[in-house]
């Protein structure tokens, strides 16, 4: 298979692999009854009312703006991992899933006309739990996914040449340094 050479479409595909995580574990906690109202109910709150919410349009609208929010983790995960390399995958997605869900959970708790927001600890716990998962995923596809040139760490000093080759130099033969 190729790998993706492009920051964006990685974003996309990696993002929607993460968010299919989160939609196995909402809908997952949700049947069991741990949650009380699923991820995407509580992101098309933020937008809509609580009926319109619970709605085939509002949670079609949950799913879209979750996606959006996935998408947009996926490419501060990529950009991460350019800097600081593809290694140790399994505790950046969990910082990252936390990180980014934590942020994606607290701003529909502070839309002051989100009538369906969760308020009870089992469903901000479930939605953790969900955003580890799609942290993971979200890491795992990229590292995987993407091309070596995007995992490329630039030079630090650029006054002085550099001591390895890029993966592009490397793969045309480009020896000049």
């Amino acid at each position: 298979m190729e790998k993706i050479k492009d920051r964006n479409t990685l974003s996309i595909v990696s993002g929607l692999i993460g968010q299919v995580g989160i939609i196995a574990i909402d809908t997952v906690s949700r049947h069991a009854g741990i949650s009380k109202r699923s991820y995407r109910e509580a992101s098309a709150g933020m937008f809509v009312s609580k009926r319109q919410a619970q709605s085939v349009k509002g949670q079609a609208l949950g799913v879209i703006m979750t996606a959006a929010v996935s998408i947009l983790g996926a490419k501060y995960i990529i950009n991460d991992m350019s800097k600081n390399g593809r290694d140790n995958l399994i505790p950046k997605g969990i910082l990252a899933g936390i990180g980014i869900g934590a942020i994606a959970t607290a701003i529909p708790n502070v839309v002051p006309q989100n009538s369906v927001k969760p308020k009870d600890a089992a469903s901000n716990l479930s939605y953790v739990f969900s955003n580890m998962v799609y942290g993971l995923l979200t890491t795992f596809a990229a590292a995987k996914l993407g091309h070596d040139s995007l995992y490329d760490v630039p030079p630090q000093n650029d006054y002085m040449k550099p001591t390895e080759q890029t993966s592009e130099q490397m793969k045309f033969g480009n020896t000049a340094r």
